[in-house]
């Protein structure tokens, strides 16, 4: 049996039950939540963990509503298990599938065009190119299936489950935004990139991306996020970890 500890983020408001060992929710998942901008609606967290990113902002939003998909069986139980920890139980729900197959989505209920908004933390590797994890569920966490396709089936997925006009939040390694670029075009416009950097001077390590369904309008490129100042987080990141601020455009 996976061991599991508790661990709260945003200030202690948000509990979570998460493996001792293997892939944790963290700072990836703080600035994805903070990132989603969504007040009222449906929220779709694509391959959601334990949920940390769509309870995050359930809890930010009242009137929002979130579906969490998770193909791994125990991953998804822990989330479960989260949505009751944080008394979400009557807006926030856990699908469990594998997002990247339209019959394994239809048979596990998912409506394509359902959400109105999808934020996605997705796997960074392609197992043929990279050092994949051990751990079996740090690996599926971090590594797209061989044949599964990629980031591009990941957001062919993503673009079916949100209407026309909804909107996507993508974080994803600054080194892989060229494939999300690509994976994103004739789906999502009004793209803008957001990069994040470990800390002033140096390369970002991550962005974040986000877009609107079918729109044309241009990509911007917003000033980047800087995450630690000295021995600790910049203000703006401590903020961010605390829940008390968002990432606007």
């Amino acid at each position: 049996m996976t061991q599991t500890v508790e661990d709260a983020i945003l200030g202690g408001r948000l509990r979570l039950r998460q493996p001792a060992r293997g892939h944790r929710a963290g700072t990836d998942a703080v600035l994805l939540a903070a990132s989603i901008g969504l007040a009222e609606g449906v929220l779709c967290d694509a391959g959601a963990g334990v949920g940390a990113v769509g309870l995050a902002a359930a809890l930010r939003a009242p009137a929002l509503r979130a579906t969490l998909i998770e193909r791994d069986p125990l991953t998804a139980s822990l989330a479960r298990a989260n949505i009751d920890l944080n008394g979400l139980s009557a807006r926030v729900n856990v699908v469990e599938t594998d997002l990247t197959r339209a019959s394994a989505r239809r048979d596990a209920g998912l409506t394509d065009g359902f959400a109105d908004l999808v934020a996605t933390n997705p796997p960074w590797l392609e197992p043929a190119r990279a050092r994949v994890s051990p751990n079996p569920r740090r690996a599926a966490a971090h590594a797209h299936e061989a044949d599964g396709g990629g980031l591009e089936a990941w957001l062919r997925a993503i673009a079916a489950l949100t209407r026309p006009g909804g909107r996507l939040a993508l974080i994803h390694r600054a080194d892989h935004l060229a494939e999300a670029l690509s994976a994103c075009e004739g789906r999502f416009g009004a793209l803008s990139v957001l990069p994040i950097h470990p800390r002033a001077g140096e390369a970002a390590h991550r962005i974040i991306l986000r877009g609107v369904k079918g729109s044309r309008a241009p990509l911007r490129i917003l000033p980047g996020l800087t995450l630690h100042e000295g021995a600790g987080f910049s203000p703006l990141a401590e903020a961010l970890h605390r829940g008390e601020a968002v990432l606007g455009e």
